[in-house]
This record gives C-alpha cells, structure tokens and sequence, in this order.
C-alpha cells in the first residue's frame, strides 16, 4: 500500500483526548488526527520520531494524521484505518501463503445481524487484528487494551465452521524487525483463554509483519505465534 504522498517527519509533543496529536514540524506545532483509539502502551513518550500524512479534502478539519511512530529504533505503523488496505493489497498481490488460491475478496463481509468481518475470500473468513504493542525487543504483542469486541469476534469466528467456512484471525504486526508475535495475556486474560479455546475448536491464526517506509507499508513476512 502506498501513500498518496511522501510523509512528513516531524517529533511528537503529546496526544490528547483519544483523537489528537500535537507534532513538531520545522519549529511549528501541527495537530494531527490521531486515528488509534487503543491505549498506544509504549509509543508516547515526548519527543519520538514520527510521520504524519496530509489530507487533500477541504472538508476535513485537520489536515494531518498519525501514521507512524518511531520508538526503541523500531518504526510502528500506528493508523488503524489503514490496516485492512495492508491486507487487501496483499490479497490481490498473493502476499499471504494461505489465500494464494482465493479468486474473491469482498471486503466488509456482513456475517449477521450483530457482526461484520473486514474480508471474505471465497470461503475464508479473515478478521484482521492490527498489532503496535512491542514491550519486549523482538516479540509484538496484542491487545494492549482489554478488548471485548476481540473476544466476541472469536467465538464468532468459530461459530462460523459449522457453517462451511475457513476463519482466519491475521494480526498484522506493523512494527519493524519483530521475530515472534503472542498474546498479552497479562492484559487481557479472557482473550487469551478465548483465543485457546478457539484455536483448539479450529480457528486459525497467523501473523505477518509488515516494512514499513515514508512511502509506503507492505507485507513482508509470516511470523511465528508462541502459543504459551
């Protein structure tokens, strides 16, 4: 996926009320919208590198967004927004071993009355889980909040066999240079224990890991899951 533009770099001051970021460019304040909702755990601290795009669209009140931020010397893709583009891009290129064969993408597949999944893929179900929570140097983790949505997306997912089809989980690990993903349990215990039960009901999981530039993101690699 490539940006429209080329980012601007500048340094992070702070983010506020969930949906702004003030950013230092060339000794001028720029708020940013921040489109990250989550906790962001580890990758606020004042001062970090980080790249922020600009809107074309008149319309929009802020003409800045949080793309990336750099922390530890590992650059995180951090726009939410953006992951299920990431992962449709590599759809479409055969990026990702297990849907080489799909013939079909219809993304924002309505499953029932309650529940959306971002992708269908002839008969995979794939939900995409964007990962920016790297506390230990070469091991992303999620969530890096309780996620109680995560949780029902599980059980929906593995509701979803008897039904005829493949579900997938993809988290999608847009940190640099990361060897192994796993599940925070310590941060959300419930997930995990779901996340144990589903897998052994036989939903999948799997994680790639993007590289990440001012340019562009694309899918790099799959990754191992510790499981424990």
């Amino acid at each position: 996926m490539k940006f429209t533009n080329s980012l601007i770099k500048g340094k992070l001051i702070k983010r506020y009320k969930r949906f702004f970021a003030d950013v230092e460019v060339n000794n001028k304040i720029l708020t940013a919208h921040c489109p990250n909702t989550g906790s962001m755990h580890g990758l606020l601290d004042k001062g970090n590198d980080v790249w922020i795009s600009k809107a074309d669209d008149p319309k929009r009140k802020l003409k800045y967004t949080l793309e990336m931020i750099k922390s530890k010397n590992k650059i995180i893709g951090v726009n939410t927004h953006r992951a299920n583009r990431i992962v449709e891009h590599g759809l479409k290129n055969k990026l990702f071993n297990e849907f080489n064969s799909v013939k079909n993408i219809k993304p924002e597949f309505k499953y029932s009355d309650d529940t959306r999944f971002d992708f269908l893929c002839d008969k995979y179900l794939i939900e995409v889980k964007n990962v920016t929570l790297n506390r230990n140097d070469s091991i992303a983790e999620f969530p890096d909040a309780v996620t109680l949505r995560g949780s029902k997306h599980l059980k929906k997912l593995t509701e979803s066999i008897t039904k005829g089809y493949i579900p997938y989980v993809l988290f999608l690990i847009q940190i640099q240079n990361i060897s192994k993903f796993r599940i925070a349990k310590d941060i959300d215990s419930d997930y995990y224990n779901n996340f144990l039960k589903a897998k052994k009901k036989g939903l999948k999981f799997i994680a790639y890991r993007c590289k990440l530039s001012s340019k562009k993101i694309v899918i790099e690699k799959k990754i191992l899951i510790d499981h424990d």
